[in-house]
């Protein structure tokens, strides 16, 4: 994606930007573990994912996400597991990698992925509130589904229909009713989830030795759930988290995605290919955000662009050439790979948050070297415009991202405010 030549300075009413950074292995390019700074003899260690988020910690990120999936990476992910011996395969679980880095951090958000597809949303609340209270208050989750048979395979519960092979395939009416439902699932999923974090009010635990009470059980509640996938009566065994809802976040490239999206979570990222391609993606979330009933609510739409960095365009476009020529082919992603400098991208990214985005989640091609490019390049230049932070404003990851601790659901007073809007609307 070219940039634009002329920088798009904020104005005094354009909120600051907000900047994720995607952490995948030794980086988003295959060929990133041959790099002279890439360690993939640590990429299964604590510390190589300490390093790593303790460097956009120092960057003032709001948050970063950890990728995860239910299968070994493939060159082709599309048509399943692949027999190459030349790019990384392996990974670590990314709930229990942010659950080990979150003591060692202080201020940026960890946002693990889960596929949801496989996995039992009781068991995930239960891990993320925990990791929200490992980390005082900074957990998130991204919700990924998967249509992929040989991972389906791997539990053996259903069976998937077979990916096309071909991108005119996924209009298949009957594959399209397919990818629906698993959307669907996940939008249950996320209620669960939901639900259960707010299961126990927040004053349920009263801990009170002198009298032998330790808990409230009236400020327990069952949220006796009942889906297409789902039967879950509560409540969690885990207090409600310190955020009240841990940031949820899902990925987004079609319309059922976003919708999804616009109906269970606070972050989606998108794939723009420009900025008016921007532009009608954020008006159709907002549009199924109002559909949905959440019009009110705080719904960040976050850009995910591929970088790579350096101090003059030219370098940057070379090394991402150098890679794809070790590797055999070029880098094929869902989403812009940008390659430029820090001050480019600048541009590029208040071009796109003038169509609409409010922040940006970027995935570097070489870790460290791209994260670092981000840290001490991009951050500084976008702090010399006054689009970014210069310091945390906030202890926890919904502060930072300007989102309210939610009432619980379940007590009284989110009982009595129901009645009052119902009331008002007579």
């Amino acid at each position: 994606m070219a940039s634009s030549p002329i920088s798009p300075e904020p104005t005094a009413t354009t909120p600051p930007l907000h900047l994720a950074v995607a952490l995948d292995g030794a980086g988003w390019h295959p060929a990133a573990w041959r790099e002279p700074r890439a360690r993939p003899d640590e990429l299964l260690t604590a510390r190589y994912w300490s390093d790593l988020v303790a460097e956009a910690e120092r960057g003032l990120l709001d948050f970063v996400t950890i990728e995860d999936a239910l299968s070994l990476q493939s060159a082709q992910p599309l048509k399943g597991t692949d027999d190459r011996t030349d790019q990384v395969r392996g990974r670590l679980d990314a709930v229990l990698i942010a659950a080990r880095i979150a003591p060692l951090s202080r201020h940026i958000g960890l946002v693990p992925t889960a596929i949801a597809t496989h996995t039992e949303p009781f068991h995930l609340s239960k891990a993320i509130a925990t990791l929200d209270y490992v980390s005082n208050g900074r957990a998130g989750i991204r919700i990924q589904v998967s249509a992929r048979p040989d991972e389906a395979a791997h539990f053996g519960r259903r069976s998937l229909p077979q990916l096309p092979s071909d991108p005119a395939g996924f209009a298949d009416p009957g594959f399209h009713r397919a990818i629906t439902g698993l959307f669907d699932e996940a939008a249950d999923y996320v209620e669960v989830l939901r639900r259960l974090w707010d299961s126990w009010e927040d004053d349920a635990e009263i801990r009170d030795a002198a009298t032998g009470r330790f808990i409230d059980r009236h400020k327990l509640h069952y949220i006796d759930f009942q889906g297409e996938q789902f039967s879950v009566k509560g409540p969690s065994i885990t207090p409600r988290p310190p955020q009240g809802q841990p940031l949820v976040t899902a990925l987004g490239h079609l319309s059922v995605p976003y919708q999804l999206i616009a109906r269970a979570t606070d972050v989606g990222f998108v794939t723009p290919r420009d900025t008016a391609h921007a532009r009608e993606i954020t008006a159709e979330i907002r549009a199924e955000q109002a559909a949905a009933g959440r019009a009110g609510q705080t719904l960040h739409v976050f850009g995910d662009l591929v970088v790579f960095l350096d101090d003059d365009a030219a370098t940057a476009a070379d090394r991402k050439a150098r890679l794809d020529a070790l590797d055999g082919a070029e880098l094929l992603s869902d989403t812009t790979v940008f390659t430029g400098t820090a001050a480019q991208l600048a541009d590029l990214l208040l071009e796109l948050q003038a169509a609409g985005l409010s922040g940006f989640r970027l995935r570097p091609g070489v870790l460290p070297d791209d994260l670092e490019q981000i840290t001490r390049r991009l951050v500084p230049e976008l702090q010399r415009r006054g689009a970014f932070r210069l310091g945390y404003e906030a202890d926890t990851l919904r502060g930072l991202l300007g989102l309210p601790r939610p009432e619980n659901r379940f007590a009284p007073a989110a009982d009595l405010t129901a009645d009052l809007t119902a009331s008002a609307a007579l």
